[in-house]
């Protein structure tokens, strides 16, 4: 039996996206960003991002439609991202979902975003259940033991700041530009980890929560002590300040995924493994701690590519595909969601992110 051909649409923050896929084989992946539509407000705006999303989903298909040589009336299914994120962008890529599912008159799938992640490495290197799952990015950082498509169990995530705002907001601190994650790494290579030592938040706390608001408060203070000192940054000070608090966020990380690791190994899985993803995934000095700790406790380590760890919709086409195998499917009541935590189970987290409502 032929798998079915899958249209996904993404619209959760910044990124509109399409994508089409069968079974593991991506055929297209289209991702129209909107940097320089927010660079002046120095983050997203929501209302200018949901109206470019207005504005470009139809675009984005039509050019995953002919990069994939296939034509609107071959699609089988399609799957949206319901949620979590930003209301107003949500809400266009479900209701176009719901046009293109109703017009063709084939199964609609509503996608939890944080699913499209986190099923990621099912599609790009055929992990099998359960693994351990690192999401890491602009808007949410938690750790996950994946047991199914809608089978998650969080075993912590970040109380305030996730990862990527905090390389965003170090970068707005030390003029370096957006999106901060590969702007600090960047400076970080050309710096000293030695010289400014930054705090490593909560690592006195049991278990796997993580904070990383205090770390930015910290390196804030730290930059005006030499601004005091000096009237101003050189470069070499802003290039040991990047590299201070990357190493503030790569230790915190490899320490809470011990725990983590240890807390999933207790199950026995069959096929050990961790898998990270999300746009902060990509920094290798953190994905390079990361390695190290599976290899010391036997685990295998899989990442994405980055085209695959940033927000896309060919992760949301796959999740779909997931959820349509296992019979599920959705109908015209679908509503779009700002929140939408992926273990109902689990206390909610605190705060509230520059990318969207924690889940």
């Amino acid at each position: 039996m032929t798998d079915p051909l899958i249209l996904g649409l993404e619209s959760s923050c910044d990124d509109t996206a399409a994508a089409l896929l069968r079974g593991r084989e991506v055929l297209s992946s289209v991702v129209e960003g909107q940097n320089s539509l927010h660079a002046a407000y120095g983050g997203v705006v929501p209302e200018i991002a949901a109206r470019a999303h207005a504005e470009r989903l139809d675009l984005c298909v039509e050019r995953a439609l002919e990069e994939a040589g296939v034509t609107l009336k071959e699609v089988d299914a399609i799957a949206v991202t319901a949620g979590p994120g930003l209301i107003g962008g949500v809400l266009s890529g479900v209701m176009m979902g719901k046009g293109l599912a109703t017009g063709l008159g084939v199964p609609l799938v509503g996608v939890n975003h944080l699913a499209g992640h986190a099923l990621t490495p099912r599609l790009t290197d055929g992990l099998v259940y359960p693994y351990l799952m690192l999401l890491v990015s602009g808007g949410h950082c938690q750790f996950l033991i994946v047991r199914g498509p809608q089978d998650f169990t969080r075993l912590g995530g970040t109380i305030d700041d996730a990862p990527g705002e905090a390389f965003d907001k170090t970068a707005r601190l030390l003029g370096l530009p957006q999106p901060g994650g590969p702007s600090v790494e960047a400076e970080a290579l050309k710096g000293s980890e030695k010289t400014y030592r930054f705090p490593r938040p909560l690592l006195d706390r049991d278990g796997c929560d993580l904070s990383f608001s205090g770390l930015k408060t910290a390196l804030m203070r730290q930059r005006d002590q030499i601004v005091a000192q000096k009237t101003g940054l050189t470069v070499q000070d802003r290039a040991d300040l990047c590299a201070g608090f990357q190493a503030s966020v790569r230790d915190v990380l490899a320490e809470k995924t011990r725990r983590a690791i240890a807390l999933y190994l207790s199950e026995n899985p069959s096929e050990p493994a961790l898998a990270v993803a999300g746009g902060v995934a990509a920094n290798m000095a953190i994905r390079a701690a990361l390695e190290g700790v599976c290899v010391n406790h036997g685990l295998r380590f899989t990442a994405p590519p980055l085209r695959l760890c940033t927000d896309n919709a060919a992760m949301i086409a796959y999740a779909g595909s997931e959820l349509l195998a296992a019979g599920v499917s959705h109908d015209m009541t679908l509503s779009a969601r700002p929140r939408w935590p992926l273990d109902r189970t689990a206390t909610p987290l605190v705060g509230h992110g520059k990318k969207g409502a924690k889940a």
